[in-house]
């Protein structure tokens, strides 16, 4: 479900990616995640080229203590790799063979290793393997293109590119293997010393058994020093097939386990995983917006929307609560808000959430941006009950009174998942479902995004 909004806040942001935040690694957020909080005062903003806006495909953003990395769609749709010293002004620019269609899917991944080796990936919507990597570290104008990752036969077929950090701090790299309703979760590992990579896990993760497959949000690296991941099963390309709310943990990304400890054989299938809630087949919930967050004692909280008894869209939010399992909370009580999402491609989305982020020792802040508009809903800590909910903020909406969206179009961002404060910022024509457009519209600017002057 790529989107057209922005989808991270800052609060939830460092947690939901601090797995990839860990010096010297710099990655991309996976895909979509929950909408950015606004930065305290006035931004800084700094052009960086133009770029392709004929729908949203998600830019990359990493950020070491001296260099600025951003991987982006420039006006001709070629993909480009940019660079500038942290302070500096001039960027230098690298375009690699690569060229996106009109298909939102195709985001863009990007770290830094270890030895200061960048690697790039993207464009790929059930698509073979297209990989860059830096032979020179910090040079964008030293990047080649790599054919072979890890497995040739796995790597005909990839979506959804995640670079992470793994146990250790290792480099670690996830996709999809195969399509929508029919694929696996791939996850590899790099060794710096050889620059080779190679199957972390002897089996795929999850395994849809030829009739579905799994979206995932994740893994996030929580307080208790475990990874976490939360996801949906999905029958076909139908964006209404979405079913079942799952959730795995892990000490390593090898070994897996239920929230109640109990291991896991890989590959997980719907019968072998833990179900946290049944939702059914067009039961109003959607891949990519099941966020992880932690309350005040660390334990693990999941976001995610479906319908209620009379047919509403409403947020519901759910805690593992050890022996007692996991309690789940209605968090919104709408009337007359329904977002009944139907067929395939990617969706001009209605609803966006965040992962739990905790306020003080006795609150807990979910927020959520439903057409268009940034709400904060407080939560009680015991209960999970709601205590307030009122308009939010974000960082797009902030950005929108000093930045000309052009008409028709939304701002996109994307925010450094460390703590440098930097973000990017683009608008783009929303998604439409992945076809063509009957027009190509001018093209945008994309601009870094910073508290102050860098």
């Amino acid at each position: 479900m790529p989107t057209s909004q922005p989808r991270a806040f800052a609060a939830a942001l460092a947690l939901a990616l601090a797995l990839v935040a860990v010096a010297p690694l710099a990655a991309a957020a996976q895909g979509t995640v929950p909408p950015a909080r606004a930065m305290a005062g006035a931004p800084a903003l700094a052009a960086i080229d133009r770029v392709w806006a004929g729908q949203s495909s998600r830019f990359a953003l990493a950020v070491t203590d001296t260099m600025i990395f951003v991987a982006y769609y420039d006006a001709n749709r070629q993909m480009t790799i940019a660079s500038r010293p942290r302070g500096g002004i001039a960027w230098v620019y690298h375009k690699v063979d690569s060229w996106v269609g009109w298909d939102s899917h195709n985001y863009i991944a990007l770290a830094v290793d270890a030895a200061g080796q960048l690697h790039v990936t993207g464009n790929m919507h059930a698509d073979p393997l297209v990989y860059y990597r830096t032979r020179i570290p910090g040079d964008v104008r030293s990047l080649v293109r790599i054919p072979v990752m890890a497995d040739a036969a796995a790597e005909r077929s990839m979506t959804y590119p995640v670079f992470l950090t793994g146990a250790g701090g290792s480099l670690v790299f996830k996709y999809r293997d195969g399509r929508s309703g029919n694929g696996n979760e791939i996850y590899n590992v790099y060794q710096p010393a050889t620059q080779r990579w190679s199957p972390l896990l002897r089996t795929p993760l999850t395994d849809g058994q030829g009739r579905r497959n799994a979206y995932f949000m994740g893994p996030v690296l929580g307080p208790d020093r475990l990874f976490h991941i939360a996801w949906v099963w999905r029958e076909s390309p139908m964006a209404e097939t979405n079913h079942d709310l799952s959730y795995a943990r892990s000490v390593d990304l090898i070994h897996w386990t239920r929230s109640d400890g109990t291991p896991l054989t890989l590959p997980m299938t719907l019968a072998s995983a833990e179900i946290i809630d049944p939702v059914p087949v067009k039961g109003g919930m959607i891949n990519n917006n099941t966020i992880i967050g932690f309350d005040p004692a660390g334990r693990v909280m999941i976001t995610y929307h479906k319908f209620d008894a009379a047919g509403n869209t409403q947020v519901y939010v759910a805690r593992a609560e050890g022996k007692a399992g996991w309690h789940i909370a209605q968090v919104s009580d709408w009337r007359g808000f329904r977002w009944d999402f139907r067929g395939g491609g990617s969706l001009d989305s209605r609803l966006f959430v965040s992962g739990a982020v905790p306020v003080g020792r006795d609150r807990i802040r979910l927020s959520v941006i439903r057409d268009g508009k940034p709400i904060d809903f407080l939560l009680d800590v015991a209960t999970l009950k709601r205590v307030s909910e009122a308009p939010g903020s974000s960082l797009a909406a902030q950005l929108a009174t000093s930045l000309a969206v052009p008409q028709g179009m939304t701002l996109n961002t994307v925010e450094d998942a460390g703590s440098s404060g930097l973000a990017l910022a683009w608008p783009t024509l929303p998604p439409h479902r992945d076809m063509a457009s009957r027009d190509i519209p001018d093209a945008t600017t994309l601009r870094l995004v910073s508290p102050g002057d860098r």
